[in-house]
């Protein structure tokens, strides 16, 4: 209810000529919500005929995340291992020696034997390396060097103990797949992917229809600034989101991922915390980055000006990183900043928008004195206020002096004119009254 009078008191900063009774204000708040629950409603049908498509685009993060921390362990350049790897040839080199696990030596030396020379080295090396880290760790080098095999199969199981990827099948787990625990589960996340993707799509309508709420009786000047603050703010959203798509999420996962590593715990992350995560991550930078929209409407409805905000700038500072570190679903500084530092950045760039502002208005009042003084000279004199602005007169013109009218009152409200008043009969002469008779007491 609180928030409900300011937002009311806010409107009413905005055109006091538009004043409301609270009930009416209360009707409007009803339309605006259900154009609201309507658009969204529509919005989150069409995005959940592409959930498959969303689920896949949210999952890509995890996917880099790994795919980035099995590329810092695989030897990847010619000095460092005789083959060189990639992800995707360890991953096929694992399935194929999974597969021939099961197999006796004949069989297993055919099966390699159907292989192309460099994948067959590669699976050989798979399963060479889970038996060296079967052993103790003091006997493995020993065991490695013993063994019957070529030069260079030595020299690239030593560069992958070196690294340290694991030999296993599912090494990714449930972060490549996740899981669910529940039946109905993914059916709910699959609604709330589709809610918060159709929140980003139907973005521009629901700014449009909050502006309308808060902002009414818009003169038709403004409406034409309308569209183009709404494209400005489904802009900066868009570039929020995306800035916490594809730069910070996947920091913040690889924080995650690496932490717990070396505390020996495995990544087996929940496909519902993640999703949740991961949507509430994105669609709070894009909001964050709204920034500019809201102190720029704040500016024109006189709440703010460049000299409070170039005033309090370092409370802005403190405020922006509190506000930060309390969105940011990561308790870990560096994800923070990066979303405090853009926030900076688009305060200093409100506060030269308020500049810009200010500047303007100064520019378009001195340009009104100007042409008011060189009417004023053209004209041979001061010019008369016309009615409208003529304080002593009503519409009409009239300034309350009748001459004509004899039964009218007279007004002297108009100082431009100032008529003559009638003459008044001057008061007789005073006449001495007679003295009185002396009392028989004084005679």
């Amino acid at each position: 209810m609180y928030l409900l009078k300011k937002v009311i008191q806010l409107r009413e900063n905005s055109h006091p000529d538009h004043e409301k009774p609270f009930l009416e204000h209360l009707e409007d708040l009803r339309i605006m919500i259900t154009r609201i629950v309507i658009t969204l409603t529509i919005s989150v049908v069409v995005c959940f005929t592409f959930q498959k498509q969303l689920m896949d685009v949210l999952r890509l993060p995890v996917e880099q995340v790994w795919i980035a921390q099995l590329e810092e362990k695989l030897p990847q350049k010619e000095n460092e291992a005789p083959k060189p790897l990639d992800v995707d040839t360890w991953e096929n080199a694992k399935t194929l020696e999974h597969a021939a696990a099961g197999l006796d030596a004949a069989q297993r030396e055919a099966f390699y034997q159907k292989l192309d020379p460099e994948t067959a080295f590669h699976a050989r090396s798979v399963a060479l390396l889970r038996a060296v880290l079967a052993l103790p760790e003091d006997q493995r080098e020993g065991f490695l060097t013993d063994l019957d095999a070529s030069g260079d199969m030595k020299k690239q199981v030593l560069a992958l103990m070196k690294g340290g990827p694991a030999p296993e099948l599912d090494s990714r787990g449930n972060l490549r797949l996740m899981s669910a625990l529940k039946p109905t589960e993914t059916f709910m996340l699959s609604m709330k992917l589709s809610f918060f993707a159709g929140i980003v799509v139907a973005f521009p309508l629901l700014l449009m229809f909050v502006l309308q709420f808060v902002l009414p009786g818009l003169h038709q000047n403004e409406k034409r600034v309308l569209w183009p603050s709404m494209l400005v703010g489904f802009g900066l959203f868009l570039g929020g989101v995306l800035f916490a798509y594809f730069i910070v999420l996947p920091r913040a996962l690889e924080f995650f991922y690496e932490w717990s590593g070396n505390l020996g715990v495995s990544n087996d992350w929940r496909i519902g915390e993640y999703i949740s995560f991961a949507t509430q991550f994105t669609l709070l930078f894009g909001l964050a980055f709204e920034l500019p929209v809201v102190v720029m409407v704040l500016v024109k409805l006189g709440l703010l000006s460049y000299e409070t905000m170039s005033g309090t700038r370092s409370y802005a500072v403190l405020a922006i990183f509190v506000s930060a570190a309390v969105l940011t679903p990561t308790p870990d500084a560096f994800t923070l900043t990066l979303m405090a530092l853009p926030m900076l950045i688009l305060y200093e760039i409100c506060i030269w928008l308020a500049w810009f502002d200010r500047r303007k208005n100064r520019r378009a009042e001195e340009q009104e004195a100007r042409e008011r003084e060189e009417q004023r000279l053209a004209g041979g004199g001061e010019e008369s206020p016309t009615p409208a602005e003529d304080p002593y007169t009503d519409e009409t013109g009239d300034d309350g002096w009748h001459a004509d009218d004899p039964e009218h009152d007279y007004h002297y409200d108009n100082p431009y004119e100032y008529p003559e008043l009638p003459e008044t009969p001057e008061a007789p002469d005073a006449v001495d009254a007679p003295d009185e008779p002396e009392s028989p007491d004084k005679k």
